[in-house]
């Protein structure tokens, strides 16, 4: 399987007339999370930043605080829809141990129930 991060190098975006809200770049989501009616709103958002903090290394792992911060919603808020989207399979979370940030495997491609 490819990496999403090895098909994103083959391509080159040029942004012509980029303003200060552009300039800074963009996140892509995919329309299944958009569209979906089981996931929350906030919990679409955050799988938008977090394939915000993904999209240089292909993984990220920014603590909750720093996650709701960007957002602006609660920590407990952040953590029910980390939750959420690991429950229904568009998040993987990886423990790393006390006093450490979890890494967020997003996973772009789900498996459909049948």
């Amino acid at each position: 399987m490819v990496h999403i991060s090895d098909v994103l190098k083959e391509r080159t975006i040029i942004l012509r007339g980029a303003d200060p809200v552009t300039q800074y770049g963009f996140v892509q989501v995919p329309t299944v999370i958009l569209t979906n009616k089981d996931i929350s709103g906030n919990a679409k958002l955050v799988y938008a930043m977090l394939l915000k903090y993904a999209w240089g290394d292909g993984y990220c792992f920014p603590g909750q605080e720093r996650l709701a911060s960007d957002i602006g919603i609660s920590r407990d808020t952040a953590n029910i829809c980390i939750n959420e989207l690991a429950n229904k399979g568009y998040l993987k979370i990886v423990r790393r141990g006390q006093g450490k940030t979890n890494i967020y495997e997003v996973n772009i491609r789900v498996k459909r129930k049948r």
